[in-house]
């Protein structure tokens, strides 16, 4: 299962960032995203709102302390960084985990948090998007499977198509 952390959320800075990150990690097939910094439950709201439409169980949670929660995950622990080792170079032993908490990064990111994670990856060596890094980041872990991602008890669904946009309303 993947979790993933959004450290420092920041109301009044960061509250289309942190949905952003919420957006990925469910789309891409995380189970529940977590967040420290302040709480902010039109956040909760919003991540709670998208996944009762489009289906999937995912969830959303604060937690108040960042490091006791890392420190009690169980399971391997990766922070998405541009400082760390290359995406590429660690993808397939990361993927033989089946449990575990992927740390993105908000304001300046503690040190701690290098010294707590089992892997610390970059995606690209250069200055990024954490919305971008988690993107990449779960594509790569699950493969591509995300295009094939069914979300169970969804009440709308895209229906592909080369334009246009259509969305099935599938009741309630």
């Amino acid at each position: 299962m993947v979790f993933v952390l959004r450290l420092n959320h920041r109301i009044f800075r960061d509250k289309r960032i942190s949905t952003h990150c919420a957006l990925v990690a469910r789309a891409f097939g995380a189970e529940k995203v977590f967040y420290s910094g302040e709480r902010d439950k039109k956040l909760e709201e919003s991540v709670k709102k998208t996944a009762n439409k489009w289906g999937g169980g995912f969830g959303i949670e604060y937690v108040r302390n960042w490091k006791s929660f890392v420190e009690g995950f169980p399971g391997k622990k990766i922070h998405l960084t541009m400082y760390g080792i290359p995406l590429p170079e660690k993808i397939r032993e990361i993927r033989k985990e089946k449990n575990i908490l992927v740390i993105v990064g908000g304001e300046k990111v503690p040190s701690e948090v290098y010294k707590l994670s089992d892997w610390n990856v970059s995606i690209t060596l250069q200055p990024h998007s954490e919305v971008a890094a988690l993107a990449v980041f779960l594509h790569e872990y699950f493969q591509g499977k995300e295009f094939r991602k069914k979300f169970k008890n969804a009440k709308v669904r895209v229906v592909p198509q080369e334009r246009g946009k259509k969305v099935l309303d599938l009741g309630e």
